[in-house]
Parts: C-alpha cells; structure tokens; sequence
C-alpha cells in the first residue's frame, strides 16, 4: 500500500534509496500486484526503461533493447503484454513482446506513414500518433495519424493535418487533447476519431497563463486534474515546470475558446531545485498521487517523480532516476 509523504520525507527517502538497474534482468511485463510500472523511451540509447515503484522505498529499474535507437511516445498494452512506441528510426509504430529468453522483440508493426514523430495517445484499440512539422523530413506538416491495434497486426487508418505545431497528446475515448507546441496552448478534439482525412480545426483552444511552451500533458478523469509541463526556452535547461490544474473539467467548460485559464487556476512548481529544464512528458498515478517527468535537459535524460503538489513552489523530486535520452513516459496503474 502506498502513501503520501510529504516534500521533505521524499527528498530524505529519495537520498536514502537505492534502486537497482540491470540491463540483462528478465522483467515480467504483467501488471504488478501493487503500485504501478513506468515505461520509458529514449530518443539516444535503443533502451526501453521501466520502472516499477511501489511508493519511493521500493522502486526497482529495468532496461531492455530494442530495434530503434531513436524513439518516441510509448504505450503499454495489458491485454497483450506488449509495448507499443513510435519509431522515428524506422517511421512506423513497432510493437514489442518479451521472448522466453527476456529480450524485446517485434511483434509486429504499422507501415512507415510518418516522420519526426512526437508523442502517441491510445483510446482502446485506436493509437494517435503525433507528427512534428520540420521543413525537411516532412514538408513541414503536422499531422496526426490513427492507426488500429487488430488481432492480424497495426493498421492505418486515417490523417488528419492540423494548424499548429505538435508534441504532447492524449486520448480520453473519442476525444483527444494536444498540446500547441511552441506556445502557452492546449487544445480539444471533440469526437476525434469521427473525423474524415484532411484538415481537421480543434473543437476548442485555450491558453494557459504563465507557460512558455507547452510539451507533456496528461490528464487524470477520477482525479479531475490536468497535468502539463512547461519546457520554457529549450536552450536553457533550468527553466522547465509542472503546472496542475484541478477541477480541470469546470474550469475548462468556463473559459470561452481562445480565452486563457489564469494562474489562480493553476499549481505551479519550477525552480533550480526541480532539475526541470526540458520536461518533455509527464504521467500522472492516481494512486499514489505521483507525477512522473521525463526531463532531458539535465544529465542527458531523467525520470522524476513528485508528490502532486498543493501549492506553487520549488521542490526537490522525491525520486530521481538518470535515462538517457528520455523521451516519452507512460504509466500503466
């Protein structure tokens, strides 16, 4: 069972507690028993990380190969025991089983539809795959792909262009949330997986006061609470922050489109003693009341966790934990 501490008991266990890391340890990707299992991309080291916390006293950190050294979002699929994630190796979403001998190997895999892929959303068998423009992989267009997990493989099915730069996504049934990258923006997708191929116009957009660039985001429907991160200039790797918003479905419903939800809605923690410079995604255990950052500013990749803050400030994560080129996280509870 699982408690809440608080900031200074975290910093003291955090100090205190060893976590062990084996490249070559067999890892059951079963769901555990108790707490819950943080999957890991790197966009550097061809590694999956996972990270199994039962509270901060027990965490144990397991790393496997895998094909792609460059990858993004990823998704743990329980019904399957498998990992799924996006390669921006190979362009393609690649799906990973373990082997009797506990290495990952693929399963199986989407056809190579996209380029400089970001972030990926699941909404039963329906996966999101978020596309960044850049001028030269794919003519500067971001898009959204969906694809769909069938018993036979990973099909395509549909693209959707969007007016405004991607990264962080999330699905909540037929909705998704997305990030505007390169701005203090959220937008909404009302019955997304609806929509015909072609340029598609968010149902909704807002602001969020105080953030320079939006990146990670996820958000928690028992909890109420919308999580993001804030990456700030992504040049400077001290200026990154976590910002929560509770209540977060009346608060959205009040604000008008195109109106900005202000700083007294928010909870917001930054500061040098964070280790938050480039936040690029974020996990939310509603359990535990932990936020899990993948950071990558800072020693060439993180994972933090926080207790869920309950006013601004500056703490030190209860946990933190160094993986390289950490890109995307996502936590299954």
């Amino acid at each position: 069972m699982k408690h809440l501490l608080t900031y200074s008991t975290l910093f003291a266990t955090a100090l205190l507690t060893l976590s062990s890391c084996d490249k070559d340890d067999e890892i059951d990707f079963n769901f555990p028993d108790t707490g819950s299992m943080a999957y890991v991309s790197s966009n550097t080291s061809g590694m999956v990380t996972m990270i199994d916390a039962d509270g901060l006293t027990d965490v144990s950190v397991k790393q496997k190969k895998i094909a792609s050294m460059d990858a993004d979002g990823i998704y743990y699929n329980d019904k399957r025991n498998e990992i799924i994630l996006a390669s921006r190796t190979t362009n393609r979403l690649e799906a990973y089983q373990k082997q009797k001998n506990g290495s990952l190997e693929i399963k199986t895999t989407s056809t190579p539809d996209f380029s400089n892929a970001r972030e990926i959303a699941v909404s039963g068998n329906m996966i999101v795959v978020a596309q960044d423009a850049d001028p030269a992989l794919n003519g500067n267009m971001n898009r959204l792909y969906v694809y769909e997990r069938t018993p036979s493989g990973i099909r395509y099915r549909n693209t959707y262009n969007v007016g405004f730069n991607l990264w962080g996504i999330h699905a909540e049934g037929s909705a998704l949330w997305a990030v505007a990258d390169n701005t203090g923006d959220i937008v909404y997708f009302e019955n997304f997986f609806s929509n015909s191929n072609g340029m598609i116009q968010p149902t909704k957009r807002v602001t969020i006061e105080g953030i320079v660039r939006t990146h990670g985001i996820t958000y928690s429907k028992a909890d109420d609470k919308m999580v993001l991160t804030d990456v700030g200039d992504g040049a400077v790797a001290d200026d990154g922050a976590i910002v929560v918003i509770s209540n977060f479905s009346s608060v959205f419903r009040g604000t008008a489109n195109g109106g900005t939800i202000g700083a007294n809605a928010q909870v917001r923690i930054a500061g040098s003693n964070t280790m938050l410079g480039n936040p690029v995604d974020v996990a939310y255990d509603e359990d535990s009341k932990y936020i899990y950052v993948a950071e990558r500013a800072n020693g060439g990749g993180k994972v933090l966790i926080f207790e869920m803050p309950t006013s601004n400030g500056n703490p030190m994560p209860g946990y933190s934990k160094n993986v390289a080129g950490a890109a995307a996280i996502y936590l299954h509870q």
